[in-house]
């Protein structure tokens, strides 16, 4: 179904709209009040709910209590029935079933405001300018739709991936459980091992145990016999020199009394020897010889060592099998909750993205995608696209709506009504923004960037062109996140971050390129390994880069960890034929305004020794919640002792945000603290007491 005023309406379409015109308006003049206003429906039927002098869209609410039965007697005009009529058969005609069926039941509806329009005289300027409104906003949000239609489809297919990722991660988990098990199983038979070496260790003590007592009972049996064969051979030396003492007195023929008192003074002797044999026979019994003894225990001192030994190899196997069963339980923990995780990430988070698609969608294709996507995270290239998008989007866009002129609005978007898009280049945002840094440095101005933005383009484009300029660059810096000039202008003009950052980060870029120039004494624009070698190597024997030493003089608080970075930053201008680095080149910029990467990972290093900086800072001041100034500076001090007065002033202004005359100042808290000294150019003075300057 078509709108009454297309052109592809059909002639007795036409008329019979015309003749409902033309009714309706005949109608609708007899419907006017003496003072020539339209009667208002349901007042006209009955003089007492007439609404008399009132103001428009402003009825009293003590009015509506009392006329509120009067309304529910009173008919309709018979306008607004020829009106509901005529919009129920139009309805009642059309086929919903059809694709756009939507836009066909609009369509009476339109017909219907068309005659409001046409009959309305007075208001009729202002509901068309509703009506149009409308229409554009429906195109707007038509073409929008039609936009995300071909994004539909790709966050489908990268769905698709994902989950096929997701399946492959979980084969990958299975293998790695059945090697755990495996280990588990070679963990348990290394036990029962060391179980059974220990068996056969303690059957073995055992034995020697039963042969040292065999051993020790024979020796005793060998020393009773001993006792015995010596008592036998005194028997018989006593009988020999009996023997030998009656053939003397045979021989000698000596005096009895004097024989039988010697006999009787040696039986007395001999009763003396036998009572102290027997004596010493119960006393030393159980006593073997020095020499067995001493034998005996140095093996029981060996089989002791040896024990000993062995005690403590099982202790320390016994130890290391309940350190194997711990690890095993953690491992089998670990294993859950790893699981446990899997299965709540599977469920929970977002698959991750196939970004070569991004490739077909991006100007320039498969080349360009892989030029922005080097190096970059997952989060990196969010922003990348969104960049793409944004910037093809803005290049669409004819006019922008203006801001308005509150107090809110940034100076230089305070405009009401629409400016136009000058549709801008990179290049070209680019080469104004340096424009205007160097129209700000060359005059001295000391006014906020808002202003002398706004100054600087009505000043070079005129007070009329000015605004299309300002927002047209806007767009641009919020949209190209990417761009270090456009991030940088962006952030300092919104106030995210002071002006002084931005000089203090290329007063040291300029600190390292005066350094390195004063290096080359050929002035080439080149230096070689062999001209810094022996310097370099004198500052850090690991560091062989030629302008390592430059380095670390522009820059001697920084770790040997970050001369490195730069070091390796700076190998993709390094002649291999020549031994040459083109230190010059490290500083150029290509025509968008992207620096080398020596330069990026110079600004990266500044950010992060600053957040380090303030992150000491953070810890010395503890659980504190607001600070006053004397804390500040004590806590300043402690964490850079080498940090002047001057700059430490200068610090304490920048944190409360007043003068240094004005020293006494109320607590502030932490964290805002913390965010004005991070928006503004704060860096350590001297080296930090715990790690000293390397």
């Amino acid at each position: 179904r078509t709108a009454p005023e297309s052109s592809s309406e059909t002639p007795d379409c036409q008329t019979r709209i015309d003749s409902l015109k033309y009714t309706l308006s005949k109608k609708q003049k007899t419907r006017l009040s003496a003072r020539g206003r339209w009667s208002t429906w349901p007042a006209f039927a009955s003089g007492q709910t007439v609404l008399r002098n009132h103001k428009p869209c402003c009825a009293p609410e003590e009015r509506q209590s009392s006329n509120k039965q009067a309304l529910l007697t009173i008919p309709k005009p018979r306008y607004l029935e020829q009106l509901e009529s005529y919009l129920r058969k139009e309805l009642q005609s059309l086929d919903l079933t059809k694709k756009n069926s939507q836009e066909l039941k609009l369509q009476p509806y339109r017909e219907i405001f068309e005659f409001f329009i046409d009959n309305f005289k007075t208001y009729k300027p202002l509901l068309s300018a509703i009506k149009n409104e409308y229409e554009v906003t429906l195109a707007h949000q038509k073409k929008t739709i039609r936009a995300l239609e071909p994004l539909k489809a790709m966050v489908t297919t990268v769905s698709e991936e994902c989950t096929r990722q997701i399946l492959a991660l979980q084969e990958k988990e299975k293998d790695e459980i059945n090697t755990l098990k495996q280990e588990k199983q070679h963990l348990l038979k290394f036990i029962d091992n060391m179980k059974e070496e220990k068996n056969s260790l303690q059957t073995q003590v055992e034995h020697l145990q039963t042969s040292v007592a065999e051993e020790y009972a024979r020796y005793l049996n060998e020393y009773g016999a001993r006792k015995v064969l010596l008592a036998k051979l005194n028997d018989m030396h006593n009988e020999r020199l009996e023997m030998t003492r009656h053939q003397v007195q045979d021989v000698k023929g000596e005096d009895v009394v004097k024989l039988t008192l010697a006999l009787k003074i040696a039986r007395q002797d001999l009763t003396k020897a036998q009572v102290k044999l027997n004596t010493m026979t119960a006393d030393y019994g159980d006593v073997v010889p020095r020499r067995d003894f001493e034998s005996l225990e140095k093996k029981y001192s060996d089989l002791l060592q040896e024990m000993k030994t062995l005690q403590k190899d099982f202790d320390q196997l016994h130890t290391e099998y309940e350190t194997l069963l711990e690890i095993h339980r953690e491992t089998a923990e670990e294993r859950d909750n790893f699981c446990a995780e899997l299965q709540r990430v599977q469920h929970n988070c977002t698959p991750r993205p196939n970004w070569a698609k991004c490739s077909e969608v991006i100007p320039g294709g498969a080349d360009r995608w892989g030029c922005l996507a080097e190096g970059k995270t997952s989060d990196q290239l969010v922003g990348v696209l969104l960049e793409e998008i944004g910037t093809g989007a803005l290049r669409e866009i004819n006019v922008f709506p203006g801001w308005g002129k509150g107090d809110k609005v940034p100076v230089y978007l305070r405009h009401e009504g629409e400016v136009k898009n000058k549709k801008l280049t990179k290049k070209d945002v680019v080469n104004i923004l340096k424009d205007v840094w160097r129209e700000k440095i060359a005059t001295g101005e000391r006014s906020g960037l808002p202003e002398f933005f706004l100054s600087y383009l009505q000043k070079k484009y005129g007070d009329a062109a000015a605004m299309e300029w300002s927002y047209t660059l806007y767009e641009n810096m919020r949209l190209c996140r990417s761009n270090h000039v456009l991030s940088s202008f962006y952030d300092i003009l919104t106030g995210k971050v002071g002006e002084e950052q931005y000089h203090g980060q290329n007063q040291l870029i300029s600190n390292l390129q005066k350094e390195l120039a004063a290096r080359d004494s050929s002035n080439s624009g080149s230096l070689t390994s062999k001209q810094f070698r022996q310097e370099a190597d004198h500052f850090c024997p690991y560091c062989l880069s030629p302008y390592s030493a430059a380095v670390r003089e522009a820059f001697p608080l920084k770790r040997k960890e970050s001369i490195q970075e730069l070091v390796d930053a700076s190998r993709c201008k390094l002649d291999s034929t020549e031994d040459l680095i083109d230190y010059i080149s490290l500083f150029k910029e290509d025509e968008e305004g992207n620096a080398e990467p020596f330069v990026a990972k110079l600004r990266t290093q500044y950010v992060r020794e600053k957040q380090e900086y303030l992150r000491q800072l953070k810890n010395k001041l503890g659980d504190l919640i607001e600070v006053n100034a004397d804390d500040l500076k004590t806590a300043f001090c402690t964490i850079d002792p080498d940090i002047d007065d001057q700059t430490l002033d200068t610090y304490i202004g920048l944190a409360y945000q007043v003068q240094r005359e004005q020293p006494d100042q109320e607590a502030v808290p932490v964290e805002t603290v913390l965010e004005r000294l991070l928006a503004g150019e704060v860096r350590r003075v001297g080296p930090s007491p715990r790690e000293g300057s390397t």
